[in-house]
């Protein structure tokens, strides 16, 4: 077990390494002079050659990417030069919280709802209740959340005056305030995982329901509230964290449009400024930290498997 797990790690921090080594490279080849960026249209040759070896740009692309990696990892990560603040703080402190609220949320969302819908549906396979529950996760998933997001402040924020238009409530600071300004955002970013979440639980039910050991707790007589939700959901839980685990990408994907459509002050909208800005810096951590948190939880994902089957222990 241990081994298994020392193995994923190892594979873990490769990975990371890698996307560090593309994302620099790849931003290395973007167009603009981060130089010419900060210092304006007026400046010396002097002045310009001065702030290349500060930043570093007159050494070679290893011996940058070195230190790079170096200040990444110790957490200096710069001075944005439009907000003029440190990057660590703004990306950290104030933007990362955001982003983290607005996915969890969204995700305990989409679980709140697809999971019982996808269990009714695989229940009551073929029937009425089931096709309508088909098809709604047909067209969650198939219905653009921007548009999505427009629709849900026209109507229940500008027309009905339900929720907040735009704006951010840390909810540590007031839980109230806080939900009620995150309702719309995070309904629209889980409207396409609802649909998803309800298509897996629904066909990994309606195979779990199909096996011996369900048909051996019938016989036992046992009720068919516990036949599902305790030896059915047990028997689905690696297809669902699988599923939520690997649609993190997609979850922050959406969280650009999201947090931009809503004004939140997340990593979304941080990135979306800073890549209009060109502030190539930012985008850099950014890009880093979004990749980071992805793999961090697909790490989680393969870890939890052991847990979730015995099957998979070693001995």
């Amino acid at each position: 077990m241990l081994a298994h797990i020392g193995q994923k790690v190892a594979q873990t921090f490769a990975v990371l390494l890698i996307v560090s080594f593309a994302s620099f490279a790849l931003l290395k080849l973007a167009p603009g002079d981060p130089v010419v960026l900060m210092l304006g249209s007026e400046f010396s040759q002097e002045t310009y050659d001065d702030m290349r070896a500060q930043l570093g740009l007159d050494q070679p692309f290893l011996a940058q990417y070195v230190q790079w990696l170096g200040d990444f990892v110790t957490g200096h990560w710069g001075t944005s030069y439009v907000g003029r603040a440190d990057i660590y703080t703004y990306v950290v402190h104030e933007a990362l919280p955001v982003t983290l609220t607005l996915t969890a949320a969204s995700i305990f969302l989409a679980l709140l709802i697809g999971v019982p819908l996808g269990v009714i549906s695989a229940v009551r396979k073929d029937g009425v209740l089931d096709t309508v529950v088909a098809a709604g996760a047909l067209t969650l998933t198939a219905f653009p959340s921007f548009f999505l997001g427009i629709l849900l402040i026209w109507f229940l924020a500008v027309r009905f005056g339900l929720f907040p238009v735009m704006g951010f409530v840390p909810p540590w600071q007031d839980f109230a305030a806080g939900m009620w300004h995150l309702a719309l955002p995070a309904l629209t970013l889980s409207t396409f995982f609802i649909g998803m979440i309800v298509r897996v639980t629904r066909a990994a039910m309606i195979e779990v329901m199909e096996q011996p050991y369900i048909a051996s707790a019938r016989a036992r007589g046992e009720p068919q509230w516990r036949v599902v939700w305790v030896h059915g959901m047990r028997n689905i839980m690696m297809p669902l964290v699988t599923t939520v685990g690997l649609q993190l990408g997609g979850i922050l994907q959406g969280a650009v449009l999201t947090e931009t459509v809503f004004s939140l002050p997340g990593l979304g909208q941080m990135l979306t400024n800073a890549v209009l800005g060109r502030e190539y810096v930012l985008v850099q951590a950014g890009v880093m930290l979004t990749a980071l948190m992805f793999i961090f939880v697909n790490l989680l994902v393969d870890l939890s498997y052991p847990f979730l089957d015995p099957r998979l222990r070693t001995r």
